[in-house]
């Protein structure tokens, strides 16, 4: 990422959410990406998924600017090399825990989709629950599910935005410590946005931004 800036403007004037960010994250990395609400660190992370756009600056993924791609290039990027948590795990309340996994699968058209999601659940302690809703899951069940929907695919990149923040104590605890395993086991590089110094803890690097700034 280099020189990333990102401005809005509206009929009060124009308020500066970026300034001049410039990081590199080496491949299997941890990253806390750790600030203030409002200070710009979840505007960071949806440009580095390429979900919003920057004024100007440049975000490489590969060595190739996600910017100079189309639309659909840069969907079909995520699609291939990304995975996604939530806070407010973001599952599909129609389709059962198993059917959600499976959605990165079958998207990319995996022709064991159905296998691969069930043994990605079974290693998250889902293995009984596949067949329920997320409306009959926990709040830790379903990060759960969030999880195996994340690195079922492999992801090259895992993007995280306060992944325990709708969770308790205990229960942030122990999806931290799943999602860090499940890290490690596969070599992805994760970039997580936290205000919570315990979850920042775990990762090995800190990025802190404040009004917009890396410092």
């Amino acid at each position: 990422m280099e020189k990333v800036c990102k401005s809005v403007t509206d009929s009060t004037g124009t308020l500066d959410i970026l300034r001049d960010v410039e990081f590199e994250v080496p491949a299997g990395q941890t990253v806390a990406i750790v600030g203030a609400s409002g200070s710009g660190k979840s505007t960071l992370l949806s440009i580095i998924a390429g979900l919003d756009t920057p004024t100007s600056g440049t975000v490489k993924l590969d060595g190739h600017d996600i910017f100079d791609m189309s639309e659909d290039a840069r969907a079909a990027l995520r699609a291939r090399k990304m995975g996604f948590v939530f806070q407010s795990f973001q599952l599909l309340g129609h389709l059962t825990a198993l059917e959600n996994a499976m959605l990165p699968l079958e998207l990319a058209g995996h022709r064991h989709a159905r296998r691969t999601a069930a043994d990605m659940l079974g290693r998250v302690g889902l293995g009984q629950r596949m067949s329920h809703y997320p409306k009959v899951l926990s709040g830790g069940e379903q990060q759960r599910v969030a999880l195996a929907r994340a690195f079922v695919a492999q992801p090259q990149v895992l993007l995280a935005d306060e992944p325990t923040g709708s969770l308790d104590f205990a229960t942030g605890e122990t999806i931290m410590a799943l999602m860090m395993d499940l890290n490690r086991e596969l070599g992805t590089t994760l970039l997580v946005v936290t205000h919570d110094p315990g979850v920042a803890s775990r990762c090995e690097r800190h990025l802190t931004v404040e009004a917009g700034r890396l410092r």
